[in-house]
Parts: C-alpha cells; structure tokens; sequence
C-alpha cells in the first residue's frame, strides 16, 4: 500500500511539474509576442536589442526570411520575417508614395460639350492607369511657366513624354422599334453614346515608334467609363503621359493597396475537449481550429493561424478565455500588394528596395563628408 500510494504522489508530482513546465513555457513565449486581450494589447513596441545581445549585421541577415506566400498577375502576398515595425512600414510607405509609374500629367481641351465640366474630364482622363513601363522613361521635368496668352502646341513634347489623344462624337441613327412600337434601347439609337478608355488612341512622337510597341503602350483596362454623350457633344483632348510619384499626386501611384499585418498565433493554454472544443472552432474563422476525434473523445487543435482576423470573439466566453492566448509575432509581417497593372507586384516590391537602399546609401554619404570648419 505504501509502495502504490508513494507511486501515486510521484505521478501526481510528475504531472504538476509538467503543467508547471507548460505554463513556464507560455509565458516565456508572450514576451516575445503581441498579447490581444480583452480591453487592451500587451507588449506592443518593437523588439529592441538587450546588452547581452546586441543588435549585429550578421544575426540580422540569418534571422530575415521572404517567404512568397501567392503571388498573381496583379496581385501577391508575402512574408518578411526578422525585421521591425520601422522596416516594414518603410517598405509600405515607399510602395505607395515613392514608386513612380505613368499617368496623365496635362490635358489640352480643344472641345468638350458633353455635360462634364473642363476639369472633371481633364482630372477622370488623370486617374486612368496606363501600362507603359516608367523604367523606360526619364522623370519628367515641369515645364516652364508661360505667358497665358502664349500658344503651346501639344504635338511639341518631349522624348519622356507620351501623346494620347480622344476625339470621339455622338451619333443618332435610325430608330429602330420593337414590334411594340418602342425604343429597344439607347444602344440601338446612338453611335458613340459611351466614352470609354478604349477610345483613347496613343500618337507617337519624334521616334518613339521605334522604340515601343502600340500594343505596350495605353489604358490598361479597356472598359473604363469616362463619360456618356447624347447626339451633337463631342471631346476633342489631347493629353500628355509622364513619369511621376504619387509624393506630387495619388494618379502616380502604383498600387491599389500595400499593407501589412503581424501573423496571427493562438497559444492552447490546455487540452479543450468535448463541446467545449466545437464553441471554440466556432469562435474562429474558417480553418483555423479544427476538431479531431481522439480516444472517442473530440480535441481541439490550432490548425491554420493565418486565416484567424484577431476578432476575440472568444474572450466573450468566460470558460473559453482561460484556455486560449491570442497573440501575434512581432517579427512576422504579412504583405499584400495589388498592383493597378502597370507593373507586377513583386516588381513594385524590389523597387521599393531599391530606394530604400538609395536612401541609405545618401544618409551614410551626408554623415561621412567632413563637417565644415569654423
């Protein structure tokens, strides 16, 4: 009897130091992680380098990681791991405001009677993307200020600059009636009622035709509405493309969207069971628990953190919170990138870091040149 109970206390001791272990071991992982909790975030500042281990080149280029995750014509997702928040919002900052790319800078006027006013159409004709390649151009430099009287012929542009012109009018044809004695429909009445990007026709000039191809050069989407005209309006425009960034104005940017996120990471504190373990695969997205059946018995389990959207909607449940930690790694960022279709989105990504590396490599040149003497 002395022998089975001292066997029990050890079992029960072993078990005890092994929840201890556990628990140690949680909480030695939440100090390197961004804890969700009910009202508040925990450990939400950059990790920053302690005197026992100081920050290195070296640790810093073993540790960075880019995994490419999906990547599409116009679209990718990626993960940059082992970089701060610094870093990675650098990246996002200059993918939105410092790539350049290609819109329509000025718009000549000749004649416009449609129903949209002079500055509408001309700012409409700016935000249209355009798929020429902007690292076949020059940056464009502003031209100089002339008297208002002067005239400027917009065939006389630069090499950097494209020429696009839309000259369309609106035409009644014969009306065609139903058997009903009514119009079928504004399609079947007029020619040309619909201004649409495909209308925009590019002109080459000096010797660009050598250079590009028609076929690479233009709108990128064909279905862009630009206006509706009845019979009688026209537009008559010509327009100049040049290189920018979207620092001067947003038509130069070249990306629907670049964001990041911190990748999610949910911590089971303990064994969730039962039907306790079906609420809490409910509480999350699509995916990320999944409810396995072991010994006749069903068992939560993390199954894809990446899918969860940090909604918390498990802290609502007084058993459930005690069993999960919501958190996200600090060093693990989640990249999307949607181009507007000028350039790929992995090419938008490594010219980001490019200017990125170009900046540094001025900063560095400023702080080595001797400082003036006195």
């Amino acid at each position: 009897m002395e022998k089975r109970s001292h066997s029990k206390h050890r079992k029960k001791k072993g078990a005890d130091r092994s929840e201890e272990d556990v628990e140690q071991s949680v909480c030695e992982k939440l100090q390197s992680r961004v804890v969700l909790g009910e009202e508040e975030v925990q450990n939400d500042f950059p990790i920053e380098p302690s005197q026992d281990d100081p920050w290195s080149i070296d640790a810093f280029k073993q540790k960075l990681q880019v995994k490419v995750v999906k990547i599409e014509k116009d679209d990718m997702e990626f993960d940059v791991i082992g970089i701060d928040f610094s870093l990675a919002n650098a990246f996002r900052r200059i993918m939105l405001a410092e790539v350049p790319s290609m819109a329509v800078d000025r718009v000549f006027i000749y004649n416009n009677t449609s129903v949209i006013q002079d500055e509408v159409l001309a700012h409409r004709l700016g935000l249209i993307p355009y798929k020429a390649d902007h690292r076949l151009f020059e940056m464009h430099k502003k031209p100089v200020e002339k008297a208002k009287d002067a005239d400027e012929d917009p065939m006389k542009a630069d090499q950097d600059t494209l020429v696009f012109k839309l000259q369309i009018k609106c035409k009644k044809i014969p009306k065609y009636k139903t058997p009903g004695g009514d119009i079928s429909g504004e399609d079947d009445a007029y020619i040309d009622h619909k201004v649409y990007s495909k209308h925009v026709e590019w002109v080459p000039v000096h010797d660009q035709q050598n250079y590009y191809k028609a076929s690479n050069i233009g709108p990128i989407h064909d279905d862009i509405l630009i206006a509706k005209l009845r019979p009688g309006q026209e537009i008559d425009v010509v327009m100049h493309c040049v290189k920018g960034i979207a620092k001067d104005h947003v038509k130069f940017q070249p990306v629907a969207t670049a964001s990041y996120r911190l990748l999610p990471e949910i911590i089971l504190k303990k064994p969730v069971t039962g039907e306790m373990a079906h609420r809490l695969k409910a509480c999350f997205p699509k995916g990320v628990i999944k409810v396995d059946t072991v010994d006749g018995e069903d068992v939560a389990r993390v199954a894809n953190c990446r899918r969860d959207t940090c909604s918390r909607e498990v802290l609502r449940h007084p058993d459930l919170k005690d069993c999960v930690k919501l958190t996200r790694v600090k060093d693990h960022f989640i990249f999307t990138v949607e181009s507007v279709g000028a350039l790929p989105p992995n090419v938008i990504f490594t010219e980001a870091v490019d200017i990125l590396m170009q900046k540094c490599q001025t900063l560095i040149k400023e702080i080595d040149q001797p400082s003036f003497s006195e």
